[in-house]
């Protein structure tokens, strides 16, 4: 059952932060970048045809959490190569955010990011963003032994890596899949994404993160 009651905003002493269309807006280009490498990657990894390769892609993200997941557990995939090669796209699609940088630095406590991605990628889209040096620690996929969210044991290695206070945590995420397991571990969550997906374990929700961000800091 998910965590009915959240902590009020004053006992958050950790903030945790997905990155892609978390910490960006889901209208930039970034991510189209990397599921069209991802297609590339399965297509020569495989060989199969790139409509195929889709298909594989779309799958094993439902399924598994991520393509990557898919990958290794259906084929044995080493992470590395596939992880180095997907990342490998333009950045400058990006624009910093100075109101979302200075919304962030004023949040009371311990500031962490935690993607399914690797933590080198969160560090370029952060420096992209102008969001880069405000961080107490990046968690990437690798630090949770390539298990993708939404997977309960993909937040448990991670929150245990950071050291985090699960009742006294915040997780702001754009998917609202990926909120369930931090409900249940009595984070406060907040949904990031242009439409509300209401749920038990959506307790916030909102579609401008400066505005909410901003919410946060005159209510304390």
């Amino acid at each position: 059952m998910s965590n009915s009651t959240p902590p009020a905003w004053d006992r958050i002493t950790t903030w945790v932060f997905d990155l892609d269309e978390t910490l960006y807006p889901p209208d930039v280009p970034l991510f189209p970048q990397i599921e069209a490498r991802m297609v590339d990657w399965i297509t020569t990894f495989l060989g199969v045809d790139r409509s195929e390769a889709d298909r594989l892609r779309a799958r094993w993200w439902h399924d598994h959490g991520t393509t990557l997941a898919g990958l290794m557990r259906e084929h044995g995939a080493d992470p590395d190569p596939f992880l180095i090669d997907v990342h490998d796209i333009d950045f400058t699609v990006l624009s910093p955010d100075a109101d979302l940088r200075a919304a962030l630095v004023a949040l009371p406590g311990r500031k962490v990011i935690y993607t399914n991605g690797t933590a080198s990628y969160a560090e370029r889209v952060l420096q992209a963003r102008g969001l880069e040096g405000i961080w107490d620690a990046v968690h990437g996929v690798e630090h949770a032994n390539h298990i993708p969210k939404p997977d309960a044991a993909a937040f448990t290695r991670v929150f245990a890596r950071d050291g985090l206070d699960p009742t006294r945590s915040a997780m702001f995420e754009d998917s609202a899949r990926n909120l369930l397991v931090p409900a249940r571990m009595g984070l406060a969550t907040v949904h990031v994404a242009p439409a509300p997906d209401p749920a038990p374990h959506i307790h916030h929700h909102t579609n401008d993160l400066n505005a909410f961000l901003r919410g946060i800091l005159s209510a304390g």
